[in-house]
């Protein structure tokens, strides 16, 4: 793989998780702070994203969002990201910010490359190189100080937040790997737009955007605004767009720049709680992403 793509993937992956990381807080300055529900969030953000997309695509003439639907192996790969992946990712998250923070929730997503590299493994039955597998275990030592402070027993999060976090890396890992031949084929903003688009109405049957409960103010408003269009449409198209230069398990593992942001945030906004322990997790994390960046394998 050429050093410029791989430039462009890490720049990529780095600028879009830290939108995520950032819209997460967001999120739970909204959950917490304005009484908004995680259901309608996730239906308002994927429905409007998705028809934004969809939309863009058309003024470009783009003929892929109507070829994407002609050959039945690529619509039902289209409809399970859509469900699975994009909604099951989205959902997760926020539900897990519900049930803890930010900066938690961010971290529990960011075990997905465990989950990865588990399943490359058993795929391709070749073992991860040294590379790769150093990364990960800063990944798993910089969560285990974050969320536990280095301390084992003092791991002070609800079983909902557990559950919810550690459902979201799944999603994460469903997300990263299933929709790449689909966006090397049809490109980022048809797959993200209609992915998007799916799960906005599939979750409507389930909540509707027409329900909603919170606090109405500048605020807010410019909070869902913040999350829809930076958070998602943004941060998801330049995630999906790093795929087509790196591969599934770097642009998991670079993603842990996500939980960084979240919970350089929190701190400063949310005033959470930060210690030394966090601070070696945080370190963790930054090695991380340094070794993936200088590595010269694709």
């Amino acid at each position: 793989m050429k050093s410029n793509s791989r430039v462009t993937g890490i720049f990529l992956v780095i600028f879009s998780t830290m939108l995520w990381g950032v819209s997460g807080t967001v999120a739970q300055f909204l959950f917490q702070e304005k009484g908004f529900t995680a259901g309608w969030l996730v239906s308002v953000r994927l429905l409007i994203s998705g028809l934004v997309l969809i939309i863009y695509g058309y003024i470009k003439k783009d003929n892929n969002l109507t070829k994407i639907w002609c050959l039945k192996k690529d619509r039902i790969k289209l409809i399970l990201f859509g469900i699975l992946g994009m909604l099951g990712v989205q959902y997760t998250y926020f539900a897990a910010i519900n049930h803890s923070n930010a900066a938690t929730a961010a971290i529990l997503q960011y075990l997905s490359p465990v989950i990865i590299t588990c399943y490359l493994v058993a795929r391709n039955k070749k073992l991860p190189n040294f590379k790769e597998l150093v990364a990960i275990i800063l990944a798993l030592t910089g969560t285990f100080f974050i969320i536990t402070s280095g301390d084992i027993h003092n791991l002070s999060l609800s079983k909902l937040g557990l559950f919810w976090g550690l459902s979201s890396a799944v999603c994460s890992a469903i997300y990263t790997l299933q929709p790449v031949s689909l966006i090397k084929q049809y490109g980022s903003i048809v797959v993200v737009g209609w992915g998007m688009l799916i799960g906005g109405i599939s979750f409507s049957f389930i909540h509707s955007p027409f329900n909603f409960v919170g606090e109405i103010s500048i605020s807010s408003m410019l909070s869902v605004l913040f999350v829809i269009v930076f958070g998602t449409i943004i941060a998801f198209y330049c995630y999906l767009e790093s795929l087509k230069h790196l591969v599934p398990t770097e642009t998991s593992i670079l993603g842990c720049v996500e939980p960084l942001s979240a919970t350089l945030l929190s701190i400063l906004w949310l005033k959470v709680p930060f210690g030394f322990a966090e601070f070696l997790g945080t370190l963790c994390i930054i090695l991380t992403v340094i070794i993936l960046s200088f590595s010269s394998e694709s």
